[in-house]
């Protein structure tokens, strides 16, 4: 997923977060799935603002990050989240987010996310969505497909018990909850990540954690749901 710069107009969100507690490592290092939160809380918040109102709920289909600070974000550090919609495909839109400390850029993120409706249908972005979004995206379109992914042969398949903590008001496993799954293929801190929901985990599903080295993807019934990659520097 590209990561595009900031735009110089248009529409741009900032909001200011504080690693907790419950966000941390032992070692007191700010986890994937707080970093995943703060991008997910950053979008949330300019949605709300943004004065939409609709039934339809926004659900991440993609969210990519890459480390481009000199320190790991710690316990008790305050964060600023800046974020703007980086392009829109036919009922999907890309938003890009900068997190920064001290003035400093530490996270870029990119996610896609799509509307749905109560049943879970995708929804179409409507003419209002571009009229308060539209300038910061300058005309840029994105692909709202991503690429197939099964467990390599030598991935170690583990159950994965899903949790009524990790489920969210459409009744399926949060995307920030899912980062939880992944956050112990690779000590901390890593380069890049990349996590891809293909479809819903919820409660009464038996999940299958498949493994191999800094791949990952959670599977129902030997369908991958979700599928993650992180880098180290």
């Amino acid at each position: 997923m590209e990561f595009v710069a900031l735009p110089e107009h248009g529409r741009r969100f900032s909001v200011a977060s504080r690693v907790r507690l419950s966000d941390v490592t032992p070692d007191g290092l700010l986890r994937l799935d707080g970093v995943a939160r703060t991008l997910q809380d950053a979008a949330t918040d300019d949605w709300r603002d943004c004065g939409i109102v609709t039934t339809h709920v926004w659900v991440a289909r993609r969210t990519s990050f890459r480390f481009v600070g000199e320190r790991w974000p710690r316990y008790e550090d305050d964060l600023v989240a800046t974020t703007w919609c980086s392009g829109t495909g036919a009922a999907w839109a890309e938003r890009r987010t900068t997190v920064t400390w001290n003035g400093t850029a530490v996270f870029e993120g990119a996610s896609l996310w799509v509307p749905i409706d109560e049943k879970g249908f995708p929804q179409r972005i409507p003419a209002q969505f571009h009229e308060i979004f539209g300038e910061a995206m300058g005309g840029r379109t994105v692909s709202g497909r991503v690429a197939n992914t099964s467990p390599s042969i030598d991935a170690v398949r583990t159950p994965w018990s899903v949790r009524t903590a990790d489920l969210d008001i459409n009744g399926h496993v949060n995307n920030a909850a899912v980062w939880q799954a992944f956050a112990t293929l690779s000590p901390l801190p890593i380069a890049t990540a990349e996590v891809v929901h293909r479809g819903p985990v919820e409660i009464d599903h038996d999940v299958t954690l498949a493994v191999s080295g800094l791949e990952a993807w959670m599977l129902v019934d030997g369908d991958v749901r979700v599928s993650a990659r992180l880098s180290r520097s």
